[in-house]
């Protein structure tokens, strides 16, 4: 999927806003290094240079990891698949936020991630969990099923039993995972749900042209208008795992 960085950093800051809360997992100090996951523009990596060392940046997006150098040219980013770490016994913490979900090979994922950590070093994550977005996502399914596409982005959103027993099965000791709703407004007003359907279902979406894109939108306003506007925002029916292993 290719993302627009000026769209996520304008209208989707929410992102890195939510993740500022599993900030408080990870201490201050001073001799610890620092692997964050799927980073974006750079704002929590930002925050976690505060609490280390040393702290790198990786994202799959060219544009993110151009945005974050742009923010923070200090702080070292670069393009890497997560799934291809190359990493042995290197972080005391490997850190992700709202990441995980995009990704379908998840025990190649955590595979990299364990081997990259020291010993006793922890993953410290939050993610997309079962239910995450239902309410748009069977509406966007439906209207698009309607035009014929059935071949949608394959999301990844288990249940913490599930979770759980991939990192016992990588050989992570669990020492926190959890799962809970998490309603999300979307800025931007009327224009909100529109903006975040062009961010996160971009790669469906471009099946389309833009009228059939328009129609796309219209339909998804009115089928989800009674359960997801308040009045003012579109609040997106987010549901998140959060996890602490340790190695």
């Amino acid at each position: 999927m290719k993302w627009n960085a000026e769209l996520y950093q304008d209208k989707h800051s929410f992102v890195s806003e939510y993740g500022k809360a599993i900030l408080e997992y990870v201490s201050n100090n001073n001799a610890q290094s620092i692997l964050d996951i799927g980073c974006g523009t750079g704002d929590l990596t930002h925050e976690l240079a505060q609490k280390s060392g040393v702290v790198i940046g990786i994202d799959n997006s060219e544009s993110m990891i151009k945005k974050a150098k742009e923010k923070y040219p200090k702080i070292e980013f670069c393009v890497i698949d997560a799934c291809n770490l190359t990493w042995k016994n290197s972080f005391d913490i490997v850190f992700s936020n709202a990441v995980f979900h995009w990704i379908q090979n998840q025990t190649k994922l955590l595979e990299g991630i364990y081997r990259a950590l020291k010993i006793d070093g922890k993953l410290i994550c939050e993610f997309g969990a079962h239910g995450c977005v239902a309410k748009i996502w069977n509406a966007f399914r439906d209207i698009l099923s309607s035009y014929g596409y059935d071949e949608f982005y394959p999301f990844y959103y288990p249940t913490v039993q599930e979770y759980k027993r991939l990192l016992d099965k990588v050989g992570f000791e669990i020492e926190m995972a959890i799962d809970f709703d998490k309603p999300t407004i979307l800025k931007g007003g009327k224009q909100g749900l529109r903006d975040w359907l062009k961010q996160f279902y971009a790669s469906d979406l471009s099946k389309f042209d833009s009228y059939q894109q328009a129609d796309i939108f219209d339909k998804m306003d009115e089928t989800l208008y009674r359960d997801l506007w308040n009045g003012e925002q579109w609040a997106a029916d987010y549901r998140r795992i959060r996890v602490v292993a340790a190695k």
